[in-house]
């Protein structure tokens, strides 16, 4: 068992060569000398080039059809991921104030964190040194992180995740102060409910207590009737004596106190002073309710469609045929989302990583003989060592790329009052702070079930560890995609949610991997 110095120091150094490459990316950004253009072309290699061979040549190696099992619990945990922290980024706008245009995309702040680069560097240099087993578990974990991988592509692209981000600049923007007064009264009215709720509670607890002393009462009434009856005829002789209660009544004859009708309307005693809010309600139901067009057209209104319908001509094909239509243009979008670089890199790895024919035609497998090349190595080594060595500049310029996208991030602290704060802060919280201590849970449950092997301690270091991509920042695809979508190549609402979660992350990272390895080891 590692020392305490030695379990710190083991899980702070992986981030030393992080936040060196992640500075280096700041710096030159700052300096002017990696310019926006520069950095979008250094993605498209990173995306298209770099990352799909470190796929390769890590899963090829690593997978066997021993340890192909994996893949189940680790697609399983990469969507329970995912959906926590979409129930978490929904719980926090609920509750918090959130830019009208970024309504949605708190949902994919929430659950899609920024894999690939950051989670590769940290278990690459982790897993490659005690109590890890070398380059065997270093390969192993990267194939591993294909599956999460994975998963955040389909979800992210093929099942339209990115639309969200999309949605939020479909329709006219609202301003801050109309979503912070809607949020006031939307707080007010589940104060007010569960003020009732706890009312009607204690009201059904009296009754219940009352409805037990009922035996006592009735055995009462007998010595009282003569007391009762006796007061019935006092009061029919001095009505005065009844109970306050009967002498009660509402007059509604006009005198001094009574206030005109205005043109604003018209207030009195029975009424509430303050006017009814209701605009800001209506304003939001009726973006939400009116579907509009990304070009900010509305959609012609459901009163006018008959009038349309005349207009058209006859020839137009069915409702069905056009929904048949429909559904095979998206199918089509979805397989093309399908065939991206990396993708295709993991879907053609893992036939080739589990055919011991094929396998044995890039490196060498045990119990399985393919004629060698003149090198004696076999003979599609070469391709090999070409990904081993593109790979390898796959994780160093991603992140050189991820601090040159922080480094353009504009923060409005003159402006720090009018941003939501609330909602930024408990974000960062419920992603680097509570959603690690969940994903601890979640995974040692799953060993307990036999969904996760209790042997297998890489297998569960990854997965807690990628509770790591719950520990993670919003993936800087988002920051991107919100660059395209909102048309003018800013992303200002998604910049304030981030920076804390970067403050945040050195030290979640850290607390997370110690305990991590102190719990397997």
């Amino acid at each position: 068992m590692l020392s305490a110095g030695a379990l710190i120091w083991t899980s702070f150094r992986p981030l030393l060569r992080l936040v060196i490459c992640t500075a280096s990316g700041f710096v030159i950004t700052k300096a002017d000398i990696f310019p926006a253009v520069a950095a979008r072309g250094t993605g498209q290699v990173i995306l298209n080039i770099a990352f799909p061979c470190l796929m390769f040549s890590k899963i090829v190696p690593a997978f066997t059809s021993q340890n192909v099992h994996a893949l189940g619990p680790l697609i399983l945990v990469a969507f329970i991921y995912e959906a926590l922290g979409m129930l978490l980024a929904w719980i926090v706008s609920q509750i918090f104030w959130v830019p009208h245009q970024f309504r949605f995309g708190i949902l994919v702040a929430g659950g899609w964190a920024n894999i690939g680069d950051i989670p590769t560097s940290v278990l690459m240099s982790i897993t490659g040194a005690a109590p890890f087993q070398g380059t065997t578990d270093q390969n192993l974990a990267v194939a591993y992180i294909s599956a999460f991988i994975l998963v955040f592509l389909v979800t992210l692209f093929p099942l339209g995740g990115h639309r969200l981000i999309a949605m939020d600049y479909v329709g006219p923007d609202i301003e801050p102060e109309e979503v912070q007064q809607a949020m006031y009264i939307k707080r007010r009215s589940w104060v007010n409910f569960w003020i009732r709720m706890i009312r009607k509670a204690s009201l059904s607890a009296t009754r219940m207590h009352s409805s037990d002393s009922s035996l006592e009462d009735e055995s009462r009434d007998s010595d009282n009737g003569d007391d009762e009856k006796y007061d019935d005829e006092k009061d029919a002789v001095n009505p005065e004596h009844q109970h306050p209660a009967a002498q009660l009544h509402v007059s509604f004859h006009d005198d001094a106190t009574t206030t005109e009708p205005t043109e604003l309307g018209i207030v009195s005693r029975i009424s509430s002073v303050e006017p009814t809010l209701i605009g800001v309600e209506t304003r939001l139901n009726h973006i939400i309710d009116t579907g509009l067009h990304p070009n900010n057209q509305s959609i012609l209104p459901t009163t006018s469609v008959t009038a349309v319908d005349t207009a058209l001509p006859k020839s137009l094909p069915p409702p069905s045929k056009n929904r048949h239509i429909r559904v095979l243009r998206e199918s089509r979008h979805v397989l093309k989302s399908f065939l991206n670089p990396p993708s295709i890199s993991i879907f053609i790895s893992l036939p080739i990583a589990l055919i011991p024919k094929l396998k044995a035609l890039f490196v060498e497998v045990p119990g399985t003989y393919i004629h060698p090349g003149p090198d004696g190595q076999p003979p599609l080594a070469f391709i090999m060592d070409t990904c081993n060595f593109i790979g390898a500049a796959s994780v160093p310029l991603g992140l050189v790329c991820l601090g040159s996208a922080l480094a353009r991030i504009n923060v409005p602290l003159n402006r720090w009052k009018h941003l939501p704060v609330g909602a930024i802060i408990w974000l960062a919280i419920g992603k680097l702070l509570l959603m690690p201590v969940l994903g601890v849970l979640i995974c040692q449950g799953l060993v307990k079930i036999g969904i996760i092997a209790e042997e297998d301690k890489l297998l569960r270091f990854v997965c807690i560890h990628l509770r790591f991509f719950s520990c993670l920042p919003t993936a800087t695809t988002q920051v991107f995609l919100t660059q395209v979508y909102s048309g003018t190549g800013s992303a200002e609402h998604l910049s304030a949610f981030l920076i804390p979660q970067y403050f945040l992350m050195f030290i979640s990272m850290t607390a997370l991997t110690a305990y991590t390895i102190q719990l397997l080891f």
